[in-house]
């Protein structure tokens, strides 16, 4: 075993690498940035479209997302109306435009009320002139909030993929990360969703919690099965700063590792393809328009809060905090920003050609098809082994696998990725990470 490897497996849950840079890495720019400018040479006929909703109806302990628990009722309808003054800034700056994929998360989209929920996909539609009905569309829901009425809304706007965090079926596990739901209620929303006929329904479960053992954790699996989802995403628990468990010592074995292998192999034995080393998919699933949006080389266009924008040179969002305190503070601002405020840019990172690389290769080779790198020459001209010699190393160390034209990891690498994707970071993007001041 080469050292890398070594230093991996002694330590393979550093942080999930869902996107490069991470927001830790935004910094205020000296001067805002038109969003005309910024967006004046990207292709904009393949966007993605995001919807950010902070809301939830409690805050999980593990939870460092950009939400806050049962705001008030005019603090919601003060922030859809920001939305929309933000949407057609965003619209008018972007021109003519076409949107291959949309997902609206959080927070708790569907703690809306349904009429909430009706408003803010009338803001998507008439903004950019779009039919959620005629492109694939995520909605995040939890099991306190998905209701009848909502689940009833959401497939007559065209919501065909619903995911559902559940993270533990059992109540004892659920408890101590702050989650007071009942098993009766969990598997009750199971059956509305079913029920109301969503094409593909995703489970979210958390391994690693506290008084979790291996056979409850497949227990829990188990359990999901039943409702023959056509998406499971598996995450390891991670205690962050500022989060509820992040204010507790930390008391229980680390048993994410075992998890992980035993929870794989059960979902490959009841027909589940592995996509990432979160992601699992049932073969049954049609998959034909995985194609429609690429997330290397299509931008992404973010309404709301929470959510991010990215070309292929300027990534950009609001400011980012986990403490309640902090982020009431940024939803003020917020909601109390004039239309014209959201013609710029304020907050974010601007990708030199080196870190469009990485994030090219970070996008890439995390996932099940890896890195194409006939797609890699095309778009940047060199070999990705050249450009980033760390690809070689992996290699070497038998954590990727080259075939064809492609770099995959392998399956070690596969069960590593949480210290792999990390790995690949810019030393600056490691630097402004470190420095930054998390409130």
């Amino acid at each position: 075993m080469t050292n890398i490897a070594h230093n991996f497996q002694q330590f393979p849950y550093v942080s999930y690498a869902y996107s490069y840079p991470h927001k830790t890495a935004y910094r205020r720019f000296d001067d805002p940035v038109p969003l005309k400018e910024a967006w004046a040479t990207e292709a904009t006929d393949a966007l993605f479209l995001y919807l950010h909703i902070p809301f939830c109806e409690m805050r999980c302990g593990f939870c460092n997302l950009f939400t806050t628990a049962n705001p008030r009722e005019d603090v919601i309808t003060a922030y859809l109306d920001a939305t929309r003054r933000q949407a057609r800034e965003v619209s008018s700056s972007l021109g003519k435009a076409t949107f291959a994929r949309m997902a609206i998360g959080g927070g708790t989209p569907t703690f809306l009320s349904p009429l909430e929920l009706e408003r803010l996909f009338d803001i998507a539609e008439q903004s950019f002139d779009c039919c959620l009905a005629d492109i694939p569309v995520s909605c995040e829901t939890s099991p306190f909030t998905a209701d009848e009425p909502r689940l009833r809304l959401l497939r007559e706007r065209g919501i065909d993929r619903i995911s559902i965090g559940v993270q533990s079926f059992v109540e004892a596990e659920a408890g101590p990360v702050g989650r007071s739901q009942k098993t009766l209620s969990v598997e009750q929303a199971l059956e509305r969703i079913k029920t109301a006929g969503f094409p593909v329904l995703n489970v979210d479960l958390m391994y690693g919690l506290p008084g979790q053992t291996v056979e409850s954790w497949l227990g829990s699996l188990k359990a999901a099965l039943r409702y023959q989802p056509e998406e499971f995403y598996l995450y390891p628990l991670y205690v962050r700063p500022l989060t509820g468990m992040g204010r507790r010592p930390k008391e229980w074995n680390d048993i994410r590792v075992a998890c992980y292998r035993e929870g794989k192999s059960l979902l490959e034995s009841a027909g589940y393809e592995q996509l990432s080393m979160r992601c699992f998919r049932s073969a049954a699933v049609d998959a034909s328009d995985d194609t429609v949006y690429c997330c290397q080389d299509d931008g992404m266009v973010g309404l709301g809060c929470g959510a991010r924008s990215y070309t292929r040179e300027l990534h950009y969002s609001n400011e980012y905090a986990v403490g309640a305190g902090n982020i009431h503070e940024i939803i003020a601002r917020f909601v109390e920003s004039p239309r014209a405020a959201f013609r710029f840019a304020h907050y974010g990172f601007r990708l030199s050609a080196d870190e469009q690389r990485r994030r090219f290769v970070i996008k890439s080779i995390l996932r099940k098809d890896g890195l194409d790198k006939d797609g890699y020459r095309r778009r940047f001209g060199n070999d990705p082994h050249e450009d980033l010699p760390e690809l070689s190393v992996l290699l070497t160390a038998d954590l990727a696998v080259s075939a064809d034209q492609s770099l995959k990891l392998s399956a070690t690498g596969m069960e590593l990725s949480d210290a792999i994707g990390p790995w690949l970071y810019s030393p600056n993007v490691h630097e402004l990470m470190r420095a930054y001041d998390l409130c």
